[in-house]
Formats: structure tokens, C-alpha cells, sequence
């Protein structure tokens, strides 16, 4: 992947703190839900229930298809990424402590939540890996339409 464009991806990532995940239900049809998530580099993660539709779905096929996109009243100013992605559950129990350290310094302008924060025991949580980036920005953020295959080879 070119470096202008990688750094334009991870401006995006790091500007928003949304995205709209795919899974596949049993029956073939897919199922999009709303995430809150966090990242490190091209890497994302985000939880959801240990026994949610979404954690079943996941466990039976890892492949994702995602976006992330804000709201704007001016369409040319529409940005968003659109991802193929395999989400794998995160078993390390460190790994997944960081994550949820990271998750709240995402909403720094949020009220403390009238609960605790769930701990690794109580969710699954997914590490996203991107296998397809794609551009959904109208012509702002990346000037052109992108299509990116993620090159994760050593180096």
C-alpha cells in the first residue's frame, strides 16, 4: 500500500470511533450492527456480548465486511473506509486488558459510565484484520476511489 494513502487511512481510523460490522447469520443472509472500536495501526477491535448473535456468527465464519463513516449535512464531504476483514476473538488475557484501557480514551468527552467496565471475562472481544481497504469518501479526505489489498508480510 502506498504511504499516502496508508497515513490517509489511519487519519480516518483515528477520526472516528464507529463502524458498522457484517457477519453471516446461519442462514446465509448477513447481519450489520453498530460497534464502538478502537485501533492500533490497521488493526481494529471491538466487543460485543459472549453469546451475541454476532459472537455466534463470528465463531462459525471470521470473514467481515465493514465500514466506518461519519454523518455530514454536505454529501462532497462524505469520508469512510470500507474493509474486508477476518475478525478473530482475542484470547490473550493482557491483549484484551489493553484494549479496554484503550476503549474509554476514546470518548474523552463522555460522562463516566453508570456501571463498570466489563471485564475480559464478561465480553468477546475481536481483533479485526483487514484483508481489502476501500475508500468511501466522496472526494475530501482521499481524493481518489481506493482499493487496496493489506500487505501483512513480515518486512
Amino acid at each position: 500500500m502506498d504511504e499516502a494513502i496508508g497515513k490517509k487511512i489511519l487519519a480516518l481510523l483515528d477520526q472516528h470511533r464507529i463502524m458498522t460490522v457484517a457477519t453471516l447469520r446461519p442462514d446465509g443472509w448477513p447481519q450489520a450492527t453498530t460497534v464502538g472500536y478502537v485501533n492500533e495501526g490497521l488493526t481494529l477491535y471491538f466487543l460485543c456480548g459472549l453469546d451475541s448473535q454476532k459472537a455466534k456468527n463470528l465463531a462459525r465464519d471470521n470473514r467481515i465486511s465493514l465500514t466506518i463513516d461519519n454523518d455530514t449535512a454536505n454529501l462532497m464531504a462524505i469520508t469512510g473506509l470500507s474493509m474486508a476483514a477476518h475478525a478473530h476473538a482475542v484470547d490473550d488475557r493482557a491483549e484484551a486488558e489493553k484494549v479496554l484501557r484503550m476503549l474509554p480514551l476514546k470518548y474523552p468527552e463522555a460522562p463516566p459510565l453508570p456501571m463498570k467496565m466489563p471485564t475480559a471475562d464478561e465480553i468477546r472481544l475481536f481483533r479485526v484484520t483487514p484483508t481489502v481497504i476501500s475508500s468511501g469518501a466522496s472526494c475530501s479526505a482521499i481524493s481518489s476511489p481506493l482499493h487496496a489489498p493489506v500487505d501483512r508480510r513480515p518486512r
